[in-house]
């Protein structure tokens, strides 16, 4: 394995590029709030050249948004990277981003859910921890952020030390081991739908002996189970040391229990595709489309306790 790069840990007063590298936010003055959020909690942002274009369902061209990827990992004066938002396109500028010039110059890169395709590229192509996280449309600039989820990212981007279990000041009502035991590895993952979108690609990341977490939102129970059918068939669950699984807001069946054929849940999906896996598998993680959402950081060592319910970061993302 090639040495893992762990980027400089942030600390207050640092400058924080704020970029759009899928689509647009609907509201155009969430960027001026994400820059207002930034500076409230003390530091100084720097918006993208092309962070408030748009092209179509994107934030911009294709050349757009891969150009503010590179300026901001270029730009010294810029310490971290965070994402506007996720929705869609992240996929289309992989093969535009010269990842020698990403190796050289790393720092802090942090999104969810769309963003998960640049999780995978920058662990596959540069060796970069990065960081599941929540972003600043909706999450990190929101009034009634969470002290969890604020104080999860900032332990995890700031402190140069193990952030331990994710579960830290989280009831754990929603948390269910679906098989015991425990595990450790390198953590890969994120959205589960980019996941699958990945495999068979040269951005695909290597999920061998790792801790695989996963999450999706609006999926409804049948295409959930086609998105685990599909890592099953590829052979995906077969290779990790355990799996980790967030909340998953689904769209249940709407004709579930309403004629007299069966239908499933999207929980039962999870727990009849994982439960025969002979890894740990915890499903329930405070992660996802949630306001609890713990950040992850991808890349770094973590341990998942299938006896107790937690994923435990056990090595620090930053340096």
């Amino acid at each position: 394995m090639k040495t893992l790069i762990k980027p400089k840990r942030l600390e207050f007063g640092d400058t924080v590029g704020i970029i759009a590298p899928a689509s647009a936010p609907q509201d155009p003055q969430a960027v001026e709030r994400a820059a207002a959020a930034l500076e409230k909690f003390g530091f100084k942002p720097k918006l993208a050249k092309h962070v408030r274009a748009r092209h179509g369902f994107l934030a911009g061209s294709d050349a757009e948004r891969a150009a503010d990827v590179m300026q901001m990992f270029t730009d010294k004066k810029v310490k971290a990277i965070i994402c506007l938002r996720g929705g869609y396109g992240s996929a289309r500028i992989l093969d535009r981003l010269d990842y020698n010039v990403i190796r050289r110059n790393p720092k802090i890169f942090s999104g969810f859910s769309d963003i998960t395709s640049l999780h995978c590229v920058l662990m596959k192509h540069v060796n970069l921890v990065s960081f599941h996280a929540p972003m600043l449309n909706g999450g990190l600039q929101a009034k009634d952020l969470p002290e969890f989820t604020r104080h999860a990212f900032f332990r995890t981007v700031m402190e140069p030390k193990a952030a331990g279990g994710i579960c830290a000041g989280y009831d754990k009502k929603t948390v269910a081991i679906l098989r015991g035991g425990v595990a450790t590895g390198r953590l890969i993952g994120g959205n589960l739908s980019l996941l699958c979108a990945s495999l068979g690609t040269p951005f695909a990341p290597s999920f061998k002996d790792k801790i695989l977490f996963f999450e999706d939102v609006s999926e409804k129970p049948y295409r959930l189970d086609r998105l685990l059918t599909q890592f099953q068939n590829a052979g995906i669950f077969a290779q990790v040391a355990g799996v980790a699984v967030g909340i998953n807001r689904t769209d249940e069946d709407p004709d579930a229990n309403k004629t007299g054929e069966y239908r499933q849940s999207g929980a039962d999906v999870v727990n009849e595709r994982l439960s025969a896996l002979r890894v740990p598998v915890v499903t329930g993680l405070p992660f996802g489309h949630i306001d609890l959402n713990a950040t992850i950081p991808v890349g770094a060592k973590a341990t998942l306790d299938g006896d107790t319910g937690d994923l435990i970061i056990t090595e620090a993302a930053v340096s």
